[in-house]
């Protein structure tokens, strides 16, 4: 099961999230799930980079299927918009999969 957990502060602002684990819908290269998280995440951090000035850290690791992005910033209008696009796909692909994903929010 793939995890992912948004971190936000309590005045409602946003540190970043945490994507973990391979959703096991299929195997490796024929996982839609994964497929889809993947590249809503992908496109989210490319979109951050290119449509705003928005401050962030991110790390990877491919082999356990870990990423971390972390605003070290406050996220812009714009970036705030990206964010709850990435929710709302996250949390669709979840309806529908929900054995497969699993979307977690944390006040930190």
């Amino acid at each position: 099961m793939t995890k992912i957990t948004f971190y936000q502060h309590e005045d409602g602002s946003w540190r970043g999230f945490d994507s973990c684990g391979h959703a096991g819908y299929a195997q490796a290269g024929e996982d839609i799930v994964c497929s889809a998280v993947s590249a809503l995440i992908i496109n989210f951090v490319n979109s951050l980079e290119e449509f705003t000035d928005d401050d962030y850290r991110v790390d990877t690791d491919q082999e356990n299927a870990e990423i971390n992005v972390e605003f070290t910033g406050k996220l812009s209008k714009e970036g705030n918009l990206l964010l709850k696009s990435l929710i709302l796909g996250l949390t669709s692909i979840e309806e529908e999969q929900d054995q497969y994903l699993d979307v977690i929010f944390k006040e930190v």
